[in-house]
């Protein structure tokens, strides 16, 4: 079993800062693309940013220059840093990671979600 761990979230004013944790634990091999994604009522979810197990990074046009997504392999936990944070960053976060267990098969793993709200 995989779990995807998610802690950081809550509750801050436009201008503020937080930073997302994900830790992943398990029957773990090796863990590929970590993602963060977000969801609001109605709307599908949405790519925020992604690292692969290299360190490359791609971001959401929407939070460029104010999030930074990082990870620490050694720990399988991704981190995102968010700051500036506007009213329209209101979401719940997930991250996905991409995961191969002792069995040798990938799968993708969600987190349970954090809630993110940023207040005017």
């Amino acid at each position: 079993q995989v779990q995807l761990v998610e802690s950081g979230g809550g509750s801050v004013q436009a201008g503020g800062s937080l930073r997302l944790s994900c830790a992943a634990s398990g029957i773990i091999s090796k863990v590929d693309t970590m993602n963060w994604y977000r969801q609001v009522p109605g709307k599908q979810r949405e790519l925020v940013a992604g690292i692969t197990s290299a360190g490359s990074t791609n971001y959401a046009d929407s939070v460029k220059g104010r999030f930074t997504i990082s990870r620490d392999n050694a720990k399988n936990t991704v981190y995102m840093q968010m700051n500036t944070l506007k009213p329209e960053d209101t979401a719940v976060y997930y991250c996905k990671a991409d995961i191969r267990t002792h069995d040798g098969v990938w799968r993708y793993h969600w987190g349970q979600g954090t809630q993110v709200t940023v207040s005017s």
